[in-house]
This record gives structure tokens, sequence and C-alpha cells, in this order.
């Protein structure tokens, strides 16, 4: 018998040091994970948003596919991408990180427990991933708002500045 195949998003940011090769280590960590990779967006450079350092972002999201992997499996393989990739999650922290990985959404399911909420609780709030994630899907379904990710990033109160990256 068959897994069905769910189509799950994941924001990928990094703020500190080689910001490219950081993602690039943690695209390379999913892929390692046994998460089929199947799409990424570009890279684009945006503002801190509730971080306490001037230092921009490189975000990007990827688009996994998953035929086996629970929302709590998928996330403990994120947290250790996370951690090898040198990111230490203290309390409550609005520190640069190397890497930061967040399950946006996970197919159209809905769940909430102390560890993980999906979809992500800010998706809707944040221009920096709306961007990316409506470039590889725009009519995607927001679980919850039931409007596409398309038309929540229209409507975003998020005015920070989100730019495509040029590395040159």
């Amino acid at each position: 018998m068959q897994s069905e195949i769910i189509t799950a998003y994941v924001g990928l940011g990094s703020n500190l040091g080689d910001r490219a090769g950081n993602l690039l280590l943690a695209v390379r960590g999913l892929m390692e994970a046994s998460l089929f990779v199947n799409r990424l967006s570009a890279i684009y450079e945006t503002e801190p948003i509730n971080i306490e350092s001037e230092l921009k972002f490189l975000n990007m999201v990827a688009e996994i596919h998953i035929s086996s992997i629970s929302p709590k499996q998928m996330l403990a393989r994120m947290l250790r991408i996370e951690y090898l990739l040198g990111r230490r999650r203290p309390p409550r922290s609005k520190a640069p990180r190397t890497v930061d990985l967040d399950l946006l959404l996970y197919g159209n399911l809905t769940h909430q427990t102390p560890f993980l909420t999906l979809p992500h609780p800010r998706l809707h709030e944040r221009k920096f991933v709306l961007v990316p994630l409506t470039e590889l899907s725009p009519h995607t379904i927001h679980p919850v708002l039931n409007n596409t990710v398309q038309e929540i990033l229209s409507e975003v109160a998020d005015n920070s500045r989100v730019a495509r990256w040029n590395p040159n």
C-alpha cells in the first residue's frame, strides 16, 4: 500500500556567518534527514524582525514532499539540523542565529501542542516568509484563514524590506 504524499513548507533563515552557506547546509540537512526537497524558492535578503540584531537575514522556503513522517518527527529532524549547524535555543532568545528552520505548513493539517503549532502561528504576519512561499505556491490555501498565501501577502501589514538576494 502506497502512502499519501503530503506537501509541507519549511522556512529557512540565517543572519550569522556565511548566511548563504548556512542555508545551503540546512537544505542539505533536510535531504540527509530523508526529507524530499522538491523545490526551493529564491533567496531573499530581509530585515530582522523581533530579533536583537542589525544583521540582515537571508530567507527562503523549501517545498518538501513527505509520505511517512509525522509533523512531530519532521520538527525533531529540523531541530537536529539547527543544532548541528550551531543554533542554540535559549528560552525566549531573540539573538542572531546561524540557521532557523520553521515548519510553516504540513498539508492542510491544523495542529496545536506546546511544542508545535500548524500552520505556523505567525506565518500570515511575516512578509519574509510569505514572499518566498508565494513564489513557490501562490494558490496554497492557509488551513485556518482559508485564503491563498498570495491573498494573505497582498493584505499583510508587515512593511519590512524583502528583496531578492544578489550575492554580487
